[in-house]
């Protein structure tokens, strides 16, 4: 006998162009089993897979593309709740104007865009999926919304405790000489502190011994600019959470990224792990620079 329990599910459906990926890619990040374009009788025999295999939560795009229509999604709906699914329905939706645009600005067709216009072709999906829009849990106008917006409401509406989270903090160490990170948010240049590499006793070491830290930050320099860092990232880290992003990149550079900078970022992470964020470090030029 199986005491699994049946996941959860959430039918994602809507208008083309009114941003289905960019949710479906919202619940994977919170943990859904995701699948798009599924085919309405793939619906239960996948979720009987996932039931199985222990999966708690699924998110599922079903629309024009996959032959979603009133009469299949009714039989689809009424199964569904024969069987004791804790389910709804996230519709998406967006002006024609909006959508026309979308359009516009992609190479993609409109899977009803057959010898109609694409104006004609999102009348008749709306057409077509008005009935499953009048069952809908939720309506979301995705108008007025850009990808992290939208990406940030899925986190909202359906992430709980979770999605209220702060960013990781990646806080990188790198050498100038080996050139700029390309994946950082901010940049910090710190040739102007203590350079270890010119005292013979220290030069072996990396930033992250003890002495080293010591000379690098032991210091009026030091200290001040670890502490207007940790305030510029207590400014500016929520913002980055209401646009939906999961890290913030904070790369700290010296010469050669085996002793100031290594130092900087150990001692940044324990100041910004004590202040309750989830710290990711990466001395990318550590082992570059042994002596």
């Amino acid at each position: 006998m199986n005491s699994k329990a049946k996941p959860e599910l959430v039918i994602i459906s809507g208008l083309s162009g009114s941003g289905k990926s960019t949710a479906l890619k919202a619940f994977e990040d919170l943990g859904f089993f995701c699948i798009d374009n599924l085919p309405p009788e793939l619906l239960l025999p996948l979720l009987e897979v996932q039931e199985r295999a222990g999966v708690s939560r699924v998110a599922v795009v079903m629309d024009v593309r996959s032959g979603l229509d009133p009469e299949n999604f009714e039989r689809l709906w009424n199964r569904l709740s024969g069987e004791g699914y804790a389910f709804e329905v996230l519709f998406l939706t967006a002006s024609l104007e909006v959508l026309i645009y979308r359009f516009s600005q992609t190479r993609r067709p409109h899977p009803l865009a057959r010898g109609v216009s694409l104006r004609e072709a999102l009348e008749r999906e709306n057409q077509i999926l008005a009935p499953l829009r009048e069952r809908a849990t939720i309506i979301l106008d995705t108008s007025r919304f850009n990808l992290y917006q939208l990406r940030a409401e899925i986190l909202r509406r359906y992430g709980g405790r979770k999605s209220l989270r702060l960013p990781t903090v990646h806080l990188l160490s790198f050498g100038f000489k080996y050139g700029l990170p390309p994946e950082a948010h901010f940049v910090f240049d710190i040739r102007f502190l203590p350079n270890p590499y010119f005292v013979p006793e220290l030069r072996p070491f990396s930033g992250r011994e003890r002495r080293v830290k010591a000379y690098v930050l032991d210091n009026s320099q030091g200290q001040k600019f670890l502490e207007d860092i940790q305030e510029l990232l207590n400014l500016v880290i929520p913002y980055y959470e209401r646009e939906g992003r999961a890290y913030v990149v904070v790369a700290v550079g010296c010469t050669g990224g085996r002793h100031r900078s290594v130092a900087v970022v150990e001692a940044l992470a324990e100041m910004l792990k004590e202040s309750g964020y989830e710290v990711l470090i990466t001395h990318r030029d550590l082992e570059k620079e042994k002596v």
